[in-house]
């Protein structure tokens, strides 16, 4: 087990509150609109400090994120964080969209430089008139509002980085253009968050930098989402789920118990804010929270109940 720096130290959460935030995807159709629903108020009465709607490849889903986040804003206690990013439109539509945002209600953004539509080895390419990156973006974001904005790091760097200087320079012009805290990319190997951290610090970028957190349910799809953003699946966790295919109950015990061990070594160590990627499940996510000592709380719901 690493032991933090002083300067890891720092980049927690100084007042000592445990703090969690939960993302989730906008749903394709009425089942999965249930099922999303169903996650966001099996975890709304744990109080996380906010929860992300996420922007598809190529913002195939901009319309659907906007109506998510408006049910949350009409529906819910809850503090929504809209995903946006560069690709797919012009610096026009993007601002539009942040204004609808800010009219909206919505005070937190997660601004990331996005992917292109699902094309296999599509390399990104800003789009004509557009943002070229996350920190243009950024800037753009803090022209129009004084929106609190979010943006991605890289434990084990972006697969676009040619190094890891390169890629804290990337996060460094992030928080130079207006971002107030970074959620990172999931990761299975802790020791890695905390190099991460003396990275950054280094640098001298010191906004709070959240651990970011996959359950993995589905072990195939979670290694494919590692293989794509360069994410270390470590063979430890691959032979535990071997000869798992048929067996979901098993599944479940063994997903909770990985996740225990990660977040609670986490915990020890002084770390006392997560950000869950739940893809939309929220028994396991809620688990977890229960490990890390959160309990739910009462919450005032508006409007209609989901």
């Amino acid at each position: 087990m690493m032991l933090k720096s002083t300067s890891q130290r720092r980049s927690l959460n100084e007042d000592g509150e445990m703090k969690v935030s939960f993302e989730f995807f906008p749903p394709k159709s009425e089942k999965m609109e249930q099922t999303l629903w169903h996650a966001i108020r099996r975890l709304e009465p744990l109080s996380p400090h906010f929860i992300s709607v996420t922007y598809g490849a190529g913002g195939s889903t901009r319309e659907r994120t906007h109506a998510t986040v408006a049910g949350i804003l009409k529906d819910t206690a809850l503090t929504p964080a809209a995903h946006l990013t560069c690709v797919g439109a012009t610096r026009a539509e993007i601002d539009a969209v942040i204004k609808d945002y800010w009219d909206l209600g919505v005070r937190h953004i997660v601004a990331l430089r996005g992917d292109m539509p699902d094309v296999e080895d599509a390399r990104y390419e800003p789009h004509p008139g557009g943002y070229a990156n996350g920190a243009e973006l950024v800037a753009g974001i803090k022209r129009i509002a004084d929106f609190e904005v979010f943006v991605s790091a890289y434990p084990e760097k972006h697969p676009d980085s040619k190094d890891f200087t390169a890629d804290i320079d990337v996060l460094k012009a992030k928080v130079d253009a207006g971002a107030t805290r970074a959620i990172t990319q999931f990761f299975f190997d802790n020791d890695l968050y905390f190099r991460y951290l003396d990275r950054v610090r280094a640098a001298g970028i010191d906004i709070p930098i959240t651990p970011g957190f996959i359950p993995i349910l589905n072990f195939n799809q979670v290694a494919k989402f590692a293989a794509q953003c360069g994410t270390h699946m470590p063979s430890r966790i691959a032979n535990q789920y071997e000869g798992l295919d048929d067996d979901p109950e098993t599944r479940k015990l063994v997903a909770a118990t990985i996740a225990a061990e990660q977040v609670s070594d986490l915990a020890a160590q002084g770390v006392n804010e997560f950000h869950f990627y739940t893809l939309n499940r929220a028994d396991l996510v809620f688990a977890i929270c229960h490990l890390l000592g959160l309990r739910p709380k009462t919450v005032a719901k508006q409007g209609i109940v989901r």
